[in-house]
């Protein structure tokens, strides 16, 4: 899985050969619209293969659809070269500085580590909540989950394309991602209702749509010339950060002070988040005086 996850950054990198510079963000979007439809699909499909067939059956399918997935790719798509410039067209403004210096970056980096490290408990302790405080099945929780993939699958292109038409500060929008995903926490210690936990997917969702899309498309437009992999590489590391954070910090909070201190804690660092945000919103403001 770890070699498998490696083609994040070329993927992120080849879309600026794939799409026009104008179209970046809506063509990050619609990789992740695929991801998600895949998303929203997927335990419904993998548990009815489970009933079905069993886990044996559910493993054969999964590596069988990951061939047929890169046969596919490699009859449909080909490949496009970037065309080599003349010695005399290469521009000598190129940024050449070190990425470990570019100080916007590294804060960009830090703000999407807290947002995906905070959104993927959706993955870990909040799945044990449904099932220990209000007793919901695997099914049940499953389609909640559910919700959360249909509901980016619908929005997230439409509200990409509002926010590129209007021109609208993707700093910002990521912002206002940070935010949702706070009160998608802070929601939750509202505990004596279980409807409560559909509030807080949508706000959960709403904040995946904000946060994630528009955080892909500044790193990469962050970028220089000749410095795509790095960066992008980079910045698919901090999501891998997440992913092993996430759990280990949300679990031992859970172990030692409870649910609804955790939901306090996430949300905070949500919070955390979005200050970041407006914090990197002023350095690239001063950057580009």
């Amino acid at each position: 899985m770890a070699i498998a996850d490696m083609f994040r950054p070329a993927m992120f990198v080849s879309l600026s050969v794939y799409a026009k510079p104008e179209n970046r963000v809506r063509a990050l979007s619609l990789v992740r619209l695929s991801v998600n439809l895949g998303f929203a699909a997927g335990p419904t499909l993998g548990g009815l293969i489970i009933l079905g067939m069993g886990y044996q059956g559910l493993f054969w399918i999964d590596g069988s659809s990951c061939i047929l997935a890169i046969l596919i790719f490699a009859l449909t798509v080909k490949e496009k070269k970037r065309i080599p410039l003349a010695a005399g067209e290469i521009p000598a403004n190129i940024n050449r500085k070190s990425i470990y210096k570019d100080k916007p970056f590294w804060l960009l980096l830090f703000t999407i580590f807290i947002i995906v490290m905070v959104f993927f408990q959706i993955f870990t302790t909040l799945p044990l909540y449904h099932h220990e405080k209000f007793g919901l099945t695997e099914f049940q929780t499953g389609m909640l989950l559910s919700l959360n993939g249909l509901l980016v699958f619908l929005l997230e292109m439409p509200i990409v394309s509002m926010v590129e038409r209007k021109g609208l500060n993707k700093i910002k929008i990521i912002a206002y991602g940070a935010l949702f995903v706070a009160l998608g926490y802070f929601v939750l210690l509202i505990d004596s209702w279980g409807a409560i936990l559909v509030v807080s997917i949508v706000f959960l969702s709403f904040g995946e749509i904000f946060a994630f899309p528009f955080s892909n498309a500044v790193a990469l437009n962050r970028a220089p010339k000749g410095q795509e992999g790095q960066y992008m590489g980079l910045f698919t590391m901090s999501f891998s950060l997440a992913h092993i954070a996430c759990s280990k910090t949300g679990l031992d909070i859970i172990a030692h002070f409870g649910y609804l201190t955790n939901w306090v804690v996430m949300g905070s660092l949500g919070m955390l988040a979005a200050f970041c945000c407006v914090w990197l919103n002023r350095m690239l403001r001063a950057e580009n005086k």
